[in-house]
């Protein structure tokens, strides 16, 4: 691991593994432990010398583990994670963003200016679930806290893992 002018930057060797459906590297100890945030932290680095930017996800136990691509194998991949400065805009699922055009424009207006990381608290928050009813719910909320003038929803456990394809209350499973 290394800092330089102020930007932590990781370097691990990781095994890919299948949870549910998702194929993910679990970060070391140590490199976890360098990055700014128990909770998301967005990077930008390289998976086996190919650059991509995602989101670092927390696993629930102080740790993080990362997406990898659905062609991923099963051979360790070379992973160099460096701290972003500024974070990706989120992929904003159809029900949030359906709910969002059809909102007033003053609940849109603050969808813009709320920053990228504050939208990716929302997108989790609304998938963290596996209930549709939940979800529904969750979405109609989210249009509602906006419109009270909530720019990030709350009561929400930033460093717990909360993909529902890969945990269970809010922890990402052991290795097997």
């Amino acid at each position: 691991m290394t800092t330089s002018t102020g930007t932590t930057t990781v370097r691990f060797t990781g095994t890919p593994e299948t949870v549910g459906t998702t194929r993910l590297v679990r970060l070391p100890e140590d490199a976890s432990r360098a990055l700014p945030s128990r909770g998301q932290v967005a990077v930008t680095g390289t998976l086996d010398g190919e650059a991509f930017e995602t989101v670092v996800e927390p696993d629930g136990r102080r740790g993080h583990w990362v997406r990898l691509p659905d062609t991923a194998g099963d051979a360790p991949v070379e992973l160099e994670l460096a701290v972003a400065e500024a974070w990706p805009e989120p992929e904003v699922p159809a029900d949030l963003a359906g709910a969002l055009d059809e909102a007033p424009q003053h609940i849109r207006d603050v969808w813009e200016d709320i920053t990228p990381m504050a939208r990716w608290e929302w997108v989790r928050w609304v998938g963290a679930t596996r209930s549709a009813e939940t979800r529904a719910k969750r979405v109609g909320v989210s249009i509602d806290k906006i419109d009270h003038g909530k720019r990030r929803p709350c009561c929400f456990d930033l460093s717990s893992c909360t993909d529902p394809d890969v945990a269970r209350s809010g922890k990402l499973p052991e290795p097997s």
